[in-house]
């Protein structure tokens, strides 16, 4: 499963970017994506514009990232989904969690 990540420190951000299935099979590979940074009053952005599937366990794992960024004081943004995941976002009301652009 591959993640991929970029940090740029000069806007104090992360981008995660997230394969075709985000789906149980990514969990570890997501975590390590941000679990050793620090962004204090940075930003997370998830990238989903290659994702094509989401199940409950993408949805937790998203939860997980927002609680590492919480703690930081950093936000995180969804960008990228699809009609499909941006339904799923909706039905589990994650436009009140998250910045979803």
């Amino acid at each position: 499963m591959i993640i991929q990540h970029h940090l740029d420190r000069e806007r104090n951000q992360l981008t995660i970017q997230v394969p075709e299935r985000f789906d149980f099979q990514a969990n570890r590979a997501f975590r390590e994506a941000y679990r050793e940074q620090v962004l204090p009053s940075g930003r997370y952005i998830v990238d989903l514009g290659q994702a094509r599937y989401m199940d409950s366990a993408a949805l937790g794992m998203l939860l997980l990232l927002r609680e590492h960024a919480t703690a930081q004081d950093a936000a995180v943004a969804i960008h990228g989904a699809n009609a499909d995941l941006k339904r799923i976002l909706t039905i589990a009301r994650f436009e009140q969690l998250f910045e979803i652009f």
